[in-house]
């Protein structure tokens, strides 16, 4: 028995050094953001270019304009996956409370005089309230009826901005903010990189608060809602309650990003009303994928980064040089970003960050099939 036994501890023992050490190399990859976050922090000191990424050097103004709007829709899109990926609500009036925290800010600056920062927060609580306030009427249906509920109170924000009451909205030309309310460490090109380190801050409080909640138990009733809404309510739970709050939460942090928004365009533009910004949150949301930490992320930047450069591809002269039947497609950006999404979709369902679990995936079932060749007689 002494005998039997003792290569059985001897194996143990010397497996745990291998166990241990695949356990250190597990935990320090769970800290990949970290040295990530350093690096992103560092790019307006970098000269370092990107050849076809952007153009000229990475921290130069105008490429840090594009990296910070790229974060700041990434942001948006990790939002709105609170409500699609996590919940299963599909809102398509999410447009509403970002253009609350972008338009009553600016409003409030020009029309009242005051401060940028008292200016964004009464346009964060007015965020707060307009998404508690919609949430409670939209959340009384579900399904469609809470898809078409929503974008109903989109349309309905959209049409009052763009007929501009009393003046206040600036109607389809928006309102460009008073330079002089806003801080000076933020107006002026020389100052793009402090824009882009806020774009910065504002991403990693989305993230944080994201899956803070995700991880809560109430991230666990919003995953079983959106599995089995009725089994929730059998085990005794309200799901209402628990949808409001992922609906306000994340209007919450819409408003927010409407306030950076605010700050890096230099203004409030109709835009930003419509329905059309919502679908192309969710665009991000797919393109990335939905109920992933990284996917939505990953497809606000892909999406954002896209969207701009693209649309200097289809003003280029190669494509301009081109015979009619390709030159009238291709000069269009949305026909672009269009085909660009179909194909994703198409080659990547699940998203792109999907992508390295389905490569995996793909080289295991080849070792397996090598090896069951090699077995055969």
């Amino acid at each position: 028995m002494t005998t039997a036994t003792q290569p059985r501890g001897g194996a143990r023992t010397a497996d745990h050094p291998v166990t241990t050490r695949s356990e250190r190399l597990r935990r320090a990859a769970r800290w990949w953001p970290a040295p990530l976050l350093v690096v992103v922090f560092t790019v307006p000191y970098s000269a370092l270019p990107l050849p076809g990424l952007l153009d000229g050097p990475i921290g130069s103004p105008g490429n840090l304009q594009l990296l910070a709007l790229c974060l700041v829709f990434g942001a948006l899109a990790t939002g709105y996956d609170l409500l699609l990926g996590r919940t299963g609500l599909l809102s398509f009036g999410h447009a509403l409370h970002f253009a609350a925290g972008t338009y009553v800010t600016n409003t409030v600056m020009l029309e009242a005089g005051l401060s940028f920062a008292v200016s964004a927060l009464l346009g964060l609580l007015a965020g707060v309230a307009l998404s508690a306030l919609l949430g409670a009427v939209s959340l009384r249906v579900s399904g469609i009826g809470f898809s078409m509920v929503t974008l109903a109170f989109a349309q309905a924000g959209s049409i009052l901005v763009q007929r501009d009451p009393g003046g206040v909205t600036g109607g389809e030309e928006g309102r460009a903010a008073p330079a002089e309310r806003l801080p000076a460490s933020l107006v002026g090109i020389e100052h793009t990189a402090n824009l882009y380190w806020i774009a910065l801050a504002y991403l990693v409080l989305v993230l944080a608060v994201v899956q803070w909640t995700v991880r809560s138990p109430i991230g666990r009733v919003w995953e079983g809602i959106k599995e089995n809404e009725r089994r929730v309510e059998v085990l005794g739970l309200r799901p209402y309650g628990f949808k409001l709050a992922a609906f306000v939460l994340a209007g919450t942090l819409a408003a927010l990003g409407g306030i950076v928004y605010l700050l890096l365009t230099g203004g409030a533009t109709p835009q930003a009303t419509t329905s059309d910004f919502t679908l192309s949150l969710l665009v991000m949301v797919v393109l990335g994928g939905t109920g992933t930490r990284w996917g939505p992320l990953v497809g606000g930047i892909l999406y954002t980064w896209a969207d701009h450069r693209l649309g200097d591809l289809a003003g280029s002269g190669a494509v301009a040089g081109l015979p009619s039947v390709l030159r009238v497609p291709l000069s269009q950006p949305l026909f672009l970003l269009g085909a660009l999404f179909v194909a994703v979709i198409y080659l990547l369902p699940g998203g792109v960050v999907r992508l390295p679990a389905r490569l995996r995936g793909a080289r295991t079932s080849r070792a397996t099939a090598d090896r069951e060749e090699v077995l055969q007689p």
